[in-house]
């Protein structure tokens, strides 16, 4: 049954991208607002139909936590979802891609429109600094700047291995940086098609503080993104971990 549930939410997944990246094609000749709109729609789209398709539920937890406005998010990479699902919450995310994605027609294309930051890793160091130049750019706009520490999706127990991009964005637009850990691996793997039933959930931390040196930084990122990550490896996910009286409980994803 998961298999047959899983192969069916693969069909909704890229049916939907063809759809919505084809049907609104439109948006492309318009500013980069509209295009930002369909992406987000889809997200919330792809979000409705992994609950009630594959039986994956995805939460938002630790919103006291999430920034407003332009921000750095450090997330835990460990599926594709992770990808997808932060266009559900926050208002304008603008992640780090892959430069050799960007002439992909419709995806590369809306990826391009919606000014996410293209790096061409093959470059090294000229990729590092042509990043941080066109994250001074997102930051300005106001964008919330989500970045993978690792660069590439992990599978779920695998060692760490994080890389000096972050630290980089960090120092350079000396801002604060907030963590955001995730289980999604473990219902959505780095790698097949199967998608196992139960709850995702993306958790925001407290802010690590701009200003650190660039080791007390990279120390302090792995040890909070990796601690909390591994707690929701090993806990019961659908168990709301304890909040202030203040603090908003755990919110679903956006429904379409």
């Amino acid at each position: 049954m998961t298999s047959l549930r899983s192969l069916l939410f693969v069909a909704w997944l890229y049916l939907s991208l063809v759809l919505y990246s084809v049907g609104l094609s439109p948006a492309l000749l318009m500013s980069y607002r509209p295009a930002m709109w369909v992406v987000r729609h889809w997200a919330k789209f792809c979000l409705f139909g992994l609950r009630w398709i594959a039986g994956v539920k995805v939460e938002f937890r630790g919103l006291e936590h999430m920034p407003v406005g332009a921000c750095l998010i450090a997330g835990k990479h460990q599926s594709m979802l992770d990808v997808i699902a932060p266009f559900a919450l926050l208002p304008d995310n603008c992640f780090i891609m892959k430069k050799e994605l960007a002439p992909l027609p419709f995806f590369g294309w809306f990826a391009v429109k919606t000014k996410m930051i293209a790096v061409d890793r093959s470059a090294h160091s000229k990729a590092l600094k042509d990043m941080v130049r066109q994250a001074r750019l997102r930051f300005a706009e106001g964008r919330q700047m989500l970045i993978f520490p690792e660069g590439t999706r992990a599978p779920v127990g695998a060692a760490p291995d994080y890389k000096p991009g972050i630290a980089a964005l960090y120092r350079d637009l000396d801002t604060a940086c907030t963590p955001m850990a995730t289980n999604s691996g473990v219902h959505w793997p780095a790698h097949g098609f199967r998608r196992y039933p139960g709850t995702v959930v993306y958790e925001f931390l407290p802010a690590i503080p701009a200003g650190l040196k660039r080791a007390e930084f990279m120390e302090r990122l792995e040890r909070e993104l990796e601690g909390a990550s591994n707690a929701l490896l090993f806990r019961d996910p659908t168990a709301a971990p304890p909040m202030p009286a203040h603090a908003p409980g755990p919110v679903p994803a956006p429904q379409p």
